[in-house]
């Protein structure tokens, strides 16, 4: 079903929820179309319409605050893989069997004068502003989509900068250069959000972060609160000023130690929400109430698994605590390859049974991933 956006806001920041949401959140692995294609699936469940999943036409805001510069260069491109130099000098490869996003081999700074020298494509320019696209996406707010905007990741940007290792380091041993990349981040995203929030309403703040893994975060309490908190807060308070109803981090990952810190820097809604990395929503339900919206949230591995265990898994998930609002629910990310038609159909089908919702309804034929 289409959500209109007034209806997915008052889901997702109102205890009184008129309908349930179940969402897919980013669709199949790679490899998974050609599995169920040999189950016999048709070509509407293969793009996925035919499960008739609920989704809200999301349009970003028209400016755009990423890092920015010329084209890739390709390296090598074979059936296996495809291997490209970005513009910040990297070496990225993606492994086209396998994944859908490639993964940089090195990275351009180790040190204050690295920066300063890739600093340039992180910079404001007036052209960073689409106006075309702003009045494209105030017509679609028009007609019901909900309006993203979105910044760059307070520990995703030094990541890609720098690796995981040397950013995490830096925050000791270079707090001078963090405080720049910040700062610069900082200074490019307000001068894009202010003037396009003042003519159009923005909905929805977005951020990238993916800075966790099962064991826990990459950062604690104290780098958010010295590096992330305001420049998180900057951003996030103008716009809640002017209507902005959602602050939405994507992190995959064990966040639990954090999110405290991260309700303070104005986070109001974190997903994917990995149950096999240690995130339980039922429990952060209980904790946090509707502070802290979630997306996401179910364990795509019981795909894998029998009925059975689909249906304890739903059961729990989707129990009267939950559906109180501030919750879409769906898997945790892609589904996973070896999840047999079968069992997705009757996830689909037992998920909108116990959420109260109708049968699916494939003339409707609508769907659109809801993760960034």
């Amino acid at each position: 079903m289409k959500f209109h956006r007034d209806q997915y806001l008052e889901l997702m920041t109102s205890a009184a929820a008129p309908r349930q949401m179940f969402i897919e959140l980013f669709g199949p692995l790679v490899g998974l179309e050609d599995e169920w294609r040999a189950q016999g699936a048709t070509e509407d469940e293969i793009n996925l319409t035919a499960f008739d999943w609920d989704y809200v036409p999301i349009v970003d805001f028209g400016g755009h605050p990423l890092p920015r510069g010329p084209g890739p260069v390709t390296l090598e491109d074979t059936p296996e893989k495809l291997v490209q130099r970005d513009f910040l000098g990297r070496t990225l490869m993606l492994l086209k069997k396998t994944a859908t996003h490639a993964l940089p081999m090195n990275f351009p700074v180790r040190n204050m004068d690295d920066w300063r020298r890739v600093k340039p494509f992180y910079e404001f320019a007036p052209d960073r502003i689409n106006w075309d696209e702003v009045a494209a996406a105030q017509k679609a707010r028009e007609q019901g989509a909900l309006i993203r905007a979105y910044m760059p990741g307070a520990f995703d940007m030094p990541r890609d900068l720098m690796g995981e290792e040397i950013a995490c380091l830096a925050y000791y041993e270079q707090p001078e250069l963090v405080a720049d990349i910040m700062a610069t981040l900082l200074d490019t995203t307000r001068r894009v959000l202010e003037p396009i929030s003042r003519v159009l309403k923005i909905d929805q703040l977005s951020v990238h972060e993916d800075f966790a893994g099962k064991s826990g975060p990459l950062v604690g309490p104290r780098q958010i609160e010295e590096h992330f908190r305001p420049y998180y807060r900057a951003l996030w308070e103008p716009l809640a000023e002017r209507g902005a109803r959602i602050f939405q981090m994507d992190t995959d990952g064990n966040v639990n130690a954090v999110i405290p810190a991260l309700l303070d820097c104005g986070i109001t809604c974190i997903y994917p929400m990995e149950p096999a990395a240690g995130m339980d929503m039922v429990e952060l339900r209980r904790q946090y109430g509707n502070r802290l919206m979630m997306l996401g949230g179910i364990d795509k591995f019981c795909l894998l698994q029998d009925k059975a265990a689909i249906r304890r898994e739903l059961e729990y998930k989707l129990q009267p605590l939950m559906r109180t609002g501030g919750v879409a629910f769906g898997i945790d990310h892609q589904i996973p390859n070896g999840t047999s038609l079968e069992n997705y159909r009757y996830y689909v089908d037992l998920g909108r049974e116990i959420l109260g919702l109708p049968p699916r309804d494939s003339s409707r034929r609508g769907w659109e991933r809801m993760g960034m």
